[in-house]
């Protein structure tokens, strides 16, 4: 009898036979529906973000035409400011109406309004201080005197007593905006959550 000779299934196939090729399997997740391969629209490749928008800075906003101006002043500026003012409005006062010292006390008003409006924060309380010596320094040319120093001190010394209504007047309405600005400065302070100076 002729015996033939099995392999042992321990050696595996052979090596003269040719592997057949893998395919590869598509996942059940890039199925579709009928079982087709599902194909992603973006091709492979890193992702790119998107460009981030430049933020520009706004353009700086202009000044409102035929707004009132409203300029910061030291308390030197500020007495500076209603001094000049005073004795320019006494002059034209002395010109214009026949040295009217109730013209004058009537112009003495708004001057004390804009100087405690233009004072600056830190400068508040100069406000009721250079108001009255301002009214003082423009009286010298409203001041009827009969000549030399001594007649132009008792005309002067004269309209300030025959124009205390004036100035006290003006004095109390600067004195009142520095009262209401110092308030609000205050407010906004503690809203703020920073104690204000003493």
């Amino acid at each position: 009898m002729e015996q033939y000779r099995t392999r042992s299934p321990q050696y595996g196939p052979r090596r003269d036979r040719p592997r057949p090729p893998r395919q590869p399997v598509p996942s059940q997740a890039g199925r579709g529906a009928g079982g087709e391969p599902v194909r992603s629209a973006r091709p492979p490749g890193p992702r790119r973000r998107p460009p981030v928008p430049v933020r520009r800075p706004a353009p700086a906003s202009a000044p409102a035409s035929g707004g009132l101006p409203n300029p910061r002043l030291t308390g030197l500026g500020s007495g500076l400011f209603c001094a000049v003012a005073m004795f320019l409005l006494g002059a034209l006062c002395s010109a214009l109406f026949g040295s009217s010292l109730t013209a004058y006390g009537v112009l003495f008003l708004p001057v004390s309004v804009l100087t405690a409006l233009w004072v600056r924060r830190g400068d508040l309380m100069t406000a009721p201080v250079v108001v009255p010596i301002a009214f003082a320094v423009g009286l010298l040319p409203v001041a009827d005197g009969e000549g030399g120093t001594g007649g132009t001190l008792m005309g002067l010394v004269t309209a300030l007593a025959t124009q205390a209504g004036w100035l006290y007047g003006g004095t109390l309405v600067a004195g009142l905006i520095v009262i209401v600005r110092r308030i609000r400065l205050v407010h906004r302070r503690r809203t703020a959550g920073v104690r204000p100076p003493v």
